[in-house]
């Protein structure tokens, strides 16, 4: 059974515009495999629009670990295109099947509206994710540089991931969840309930926010300056990520009832900046 080239990148495209500007950066032979990534990145991340309760969630979720356990031998994956682009790029490129369970067994988090413990478990849910995606992406670009720059990969999708959670805000506070950690919210003056309702100290704990996602975006940026070309593209949607900070820098009331982004052009410009240039 072979995939359709065509529909994970459809996919992305529709639902993950930043990765899938990145993959346009990529050398030809590896977007096939970039895009089935992303695209099982995507499905993952949008089961909770499609259910209305926790256990439809789990239950697709449990699709994906038995894809990936039974392999392509399993009827599961039958009129499942991503399925089977995913299970190709597993094969094409040696990935390992582990980083890509812990980050189904991490999108559990996304079904219920239990609180973030504390930053070392909302680092913990961005490492298994975001993290983990840039990481994959970059055994697929190049395993041996990839391998040394696992460090870079953890603050590089740290960063990503809290800048995307500020952006999805509102629609996580009409849900009832709650992403900001409850160390930060104590620290901030206020509480996870008073976040949902938007009371006073709510902003405060935006900017906490942000402040964190700085830190893993400077340090980023400071290790990027090695980065070899080869893994740029990995690293591109993770390069977005100031951009999205300081656009809520100054708005952080704002950002509780609106996503605040950053122009398509923009987005363009900066990726493009990098993928020619790097972080030098």
């Amino acid at each position: 059974m072979e995939s359709d080239p065509h529909y994970a990148m459809s996919v992305v495209r529709e639902a993950d515009a930043d990765r899938y500007i990145s993959v346009l950066y990529a050398p030809q032979d590896k977007r096939a495999a970039l895009f089935a990534l992303y695209a099982f990145n995507a499905e993952l991340a949008g089961i909770r629009d499609r259910v209305s309760e926790p256990l439809p969630g789990a239950v697709r979720l449990q699709f994906w670990r038995d894809v990936l356990t039974a392999g392509a031998a399993s009827e599961t994956i039958e009129g499942a295109p991503i399925a089977v682009a995913l299970l190709e790029a597993v094969r094409a490129f040696r990935l390992p099947v582990q980083p890509l369970l812990d980050l189904i067994d991490a999108r559990e988090f996304d079904l219920y509206d239990d609180p973030m413990p504390s930053r070392n478990d909302l680092e913990g849910y961005c490492g298994e994710t975001a993290s983990a995606l840039i990481q994959m992406a970059g055994l697929v670009l190049d395993a041996p540089a990839a391998m040394r720059m696992a460090e870079l990969a953890g603050h590089a999708g740290c960063a990503q991931a809290i800048a995307g959670l500020l952006r999805l805000l509102p629609i996580h506070r009409r849900r009832g969840q709650c992403y900001v950690p409850a160390d930060l919210l104590q620290a901030a003056g206020t509480s996870r309930e008073a976040l949902l309702v938007g009371e006073e100290g709510a902003a405060r704990a935006v900017a906490a926010m942000v402040a964190l996602g700085r830190d893993h975006a400077s340090r980023f940026e400071e290790g990027a300056r090695g980065l070899p070309a080869a893994l740029r593209p990995a690293f591109l949607p993770a390069g977005l990520a100031r951009a999205y900070l300081d656009r809520i820098t100054g708005k952080e009331a704002k950002a509780l009832d609106k996503s605040l982004t950053i122009p398509q052009w923009r987005k363009h410009w900066l990726m493009f900046n990098r993928a020619m240039r790097g972080w030098n």
